[in-house]
């Protein structure tokens, strides 16, 4: 395994997790990875419904840092630990997240867009009434706005999170289609001197190619894209490290040759 660095990673401190943050790492260790950065959700103003109420994303990042050192100290000897953050933007929340991704010293902030004009795609509601295709449409537009009001995290997380969950999720999805929205956030995010990242979480799910599809991929490095981070979006050990072989080949065939790893918010490059 080429790639040996997971780099976005949710435990039990995350609202969608009940796995223990040190049986991941042990997983981690088994795998033979050598570095593991923990990317624990926070997402505010996250719609309430029955099956997620108020605060389910909300991150206590004085309870996770401690588990954190705890676990860092216990294994450091056999794995080197990150402290991160997945920040989940919208733009009236700039200033709440600018606050809370400057309370702690992270070593890296994944921006993620979980929920799009007040609905996550994730659930069918956010498609109902319209076509896939401008569903979509909206969900890039929306990544667009939230790039115009925050800048302090280091990568974009799965740029093309909602083709996960759409109708018929990658059927008749290109980066072409989008290509014109798709190069406005990736020349954006340049300008930004800010990475993404390859999640092999689609992957998991039986789907063709990860997050953002290797057409954007292809687009970013063209566009002179080098910082890209690795993460399994795992919430559970068994998905830790999913297809990263495969990951590896995706970002050679897209003219990459390094992947990216951060501490302290800094990068560094590891061959692929």
């Amino acid at each position: 395994m080429s790639i040996t660095a997971d780099y976005h990673l949710h435990s039990s401190f995350s609202g969608d997790s009940d796995t223990p943050m040190e049986d991941m790492i042990r997983q981690g260790i088994a795998l033979g990875l050598t570095q593991m950065c923990f990317t624990e959700h926070n997402d505010f103003d996250y719609p309430v419904t029955d099956a997620t109420p108020a605060g389910l994303f909300e991150l206590n990042p004085d309870s996770y840092l401690y588990e954190w050192i705890k676990c860092k100290e216990k294994y450091q000897e056999q794995i080197h630990l990150c402290f991160g953050v997945e920040l989940g933007l919208q733009p009236h929340l700039a200033r709440q997240n600018a606050a809370f991704a400057k309370a702690c010293e992270y070593d890296f902030i994944i921006a993620s867009s979980h929920i799009c004009n007040g609905k996550d795609p994730y659930y069918p509601a956010f498609y109902e009434g319209r076509s896939q295709e401008d569903a979509y449409r909206e969900y890039f537009e929306s990544i667009l706005e939230n790039l115009k009001h925050f800048s302090n995290f280091d990568v974009y997380g799965h740029l093309d999170y909602v083709v996960r969950y759409g109708p018929s999720r990658e059927e008749g999805y290109s980066y072409e289609l989008y290509r014109e929205i798709l190069d406005r956030i990736l020349d954006k995010l340049l300008e930004m001197e800010k990475g993404i990242e390859i999640n092999t979480s689609a992957l998991a799910r039986g789907m063709r190619e990860p997050n953002p599809c290797a057409g954007i991929l292809k687009r970013y490095r063209a566009l002179g894209g080098e910082i890209i981070t690795v993460g399994s979006d795992a919430h559970a050990t068994a998905q830790i490290a999913h297809a990263f072989d495969r990951a590896a080949d995706i970002l050679k065939d897209c003219g990459f040759r390094y992947y990216t790893t951060f501490e302290r918010r800094s990068p560094s490059f590891h061959k692929l």
